[in-house]
């Protein structure tokens, strides 16, 4: 059994350890914006594949404290490099650093990197090259204060890349968010599914892979572990097969609709180069002319914030989603996020559930409106 850490986004730690809990994973303990939890190479090579809402997938290898840049240096200079890499291999380094002893992130990644090469230089006489696209041994650094976790990336680029995004619109929403605002919802494809304001189609597209138990990574073509030392091609084979059978059809409509060519566009784009465009309907339609599929289902929108409306505009537009709710939309649950507290309190309607989340750097509102 190995320790691993799933990175996340703030507020969907608890839907991605029920991920890692179906997937059979030991030892679960949600922490800030990841998942810590054990498991074999098998289970690290699914997260990479398959978890919805993680980020990356680290394997720690070493935690120390340090007081200075000397002490780091040594530290980093213990650890046995040459076991996971060759001198003709390449290495990127990611660091973050939060407290008095390193403050700035880009001087910690330098110094990681001196510690590293010089343990090459030191037994070869030559040493690894940096290469931060494609790298054999991606490191990740965590230091709070004076303690420090070193940790191997096994994803590469970040799990948020599914691959299938060929065009977008404005302010498109990250792939883990939309899986996770979906999770959150409790839908999971035993009924019909709605966004009336789809942009470029990323809710719909996930909720699709959802029902469908598409691997999110179905379209990837490598992971960080391919390079590793130890990486086993025949066991990878097997997890990716097993995953891959998997998928399934299903009967309930998913309906993407907006009031923009340009969005209808490229969602429909987007889904076809995901593959799932048979599960999906996609309308150019403002959501006041939008037709409910049979109840009951789950209705989730990512709305304007108001960043290109008038504050009357913004108070009038919300209002109108609630009275459009409650008129033309009984027996559904809807979900609206929006960074617009204010706004969200002119739907009026109770919410019935409120979460925090965050859309990049925006702290929004995740809220549910049960439609009697």
């Amino acid at each position: 059994m190995q320790s691993m850490i799933a990175k996340t986004l703030a507020g969907l730690e608890p839907v991605l350890a029920e991920e890692l809990r179906l997937m059979g994973a030991k030892s679960i303990q949600p922490l800030k914006r990841a998942v810590a939890f054990d498991g074999d190479m098998d289970l690290m090579y699914r997260a990479n594949y398959e978890l919805r809402t993680a980020l990356r997938i680290l394997v720690p290898l070493r935690s120390f404290s340090a007081y200075d840049e000397r002490s780091y240096y040594e530290a980093i200079r213990e650890i046995n490099w040459i076991q996971l890499m060759g001198v003709n291999d390449s290495l990127a380094i990611d660091a973050v650093t939060q407290g008095e002893v390193f403050r700035h992130s880009h001087y910690l990644g330098l110094l990681t990197k001196d510690g590293i090469v010089d343990q090459f230089r030191d037994r070869y006489n030559r040493r690894p090259n940096v290469n931060t696209v494609s790298p054999t041994l991606r490191i990740n650094v965590h230091v709070q204060g004076t303690h420090v976790d070193i940790s191997l990336d096994s994803s590469g680029d970040s799990l948020h890349k599914r691959n299938y995004r060929r065009d977008t619109v404005e302010a498109p929403l990250n792939e883990v968010l939309a899986a996770g605002m979906i999770l959150l919802s409790g839908w999971n494809g035993k009924g019909p599914f709605v966004d009336p304001m789809c942009g470029s189609g990323t809710l719909p597209i996930e909720a699709a892979m959802i029902a469908t138990q598409t691997p999110t990574q179905f379209r990837r073509e490598s992971f960080g572990f391919f390079k590793w030392l130890d990486f086993d091609a025949k066991r990878w084979k097997a997890v990716k097969e097993a995953a891959d059978a998997r998928v399934q059809p299903f009967e309930f409509p998913i309906l993407a609709s907006d009031k923009e060519s340009r969005a209808r566009n490229a969602t429909a784009l987007n889904l076809m180069s995901a593959g799932l465009e048979k599960w999906v309907r996609v309308e150019k339609m403002p959501f006041d002319k939008l037709e409910a599929p049979e109840p009951p289902g789950t209705l989730i929108m990512n709305p304007p914030y108001d960043e290109r409306l008038k504050v009357e505009d913004t108070i009038a537009f919300y209002k109108g989603i609630g009275d459009l709710l409650k008129k033309r939309w009984p027996g559904w649950n809807a979900w609206i996020i929006s960074s617009n507290r204010d706004a969200m309190k002119h739907i009026g309607l109770r919410p019935s559930q409120r979460i925090t989340l965050f859309n990049g750097a925006l702290e929004c509102s995740y809220q549910k409106f049960e439609m009697f």
